[in-house]
């Protein structure tokens, strides 16, 4: 079981505002805060973001480079998926792939793609199996 995940941000207060909209509708709770951080939790999994140091700003986060790829999470329904599309889009955040919108991740797979305010890549899925919980 992943234990947690720490991700250090561009901008604390702008990744805040996305982050706190965001895991609103995935059911992650606002687990703890600081100055330099804050982080979320959904039962024993939780993630941690912090305000990069400015010494370390530079070079910027690129998804294509020796890293993370990108974080996936799950939603219950596809039509819960369709309705976080629907909002990421009017508030103007960046769709991935969306011409191919909601099977750019192969025919039977139901996603929306989309990145954060560091351009940091997320996938929220709908998949019907047996290891995707949701209560």
């Amino acid at each position: 079981m992943l234990h947690h995940i720490e991700i250090n941000v561009s901008n604390l207060a702008n990744s805040r505002l996305f982050y706190d909209k965001l895991f609103a509708e995935l059911g992650y709770e606002l687990y703890q805060e600081w100055e330099e951080g804050f982080c979320y939790r959904y039962r024993a999994t939780y993630l941690v973001f912090v305000q990069t140091e400015e010494d370390y700003s530079e070079p910027s986060y690129h998804r294509k480079q020796t890293g993370l790829n990108h974080l996936a999470f799950c939603l219950p329904s596809k039509a819960q998926v369709d309705a976080l599309r629907e909002r990421l889009r009017s508030d103007g955040v960046t769709l991935l792939y969306d011409d191919r919108y909601p099977h750019a991740g192969g025919p039977d797979h139901y996603a929306v793609f989309f990145e954060d305010p560091d351009r940091v890549k997320l996938e929220v899925v709908w998949e019907e199996n047996e290891y995707a919980t949701f209560s």
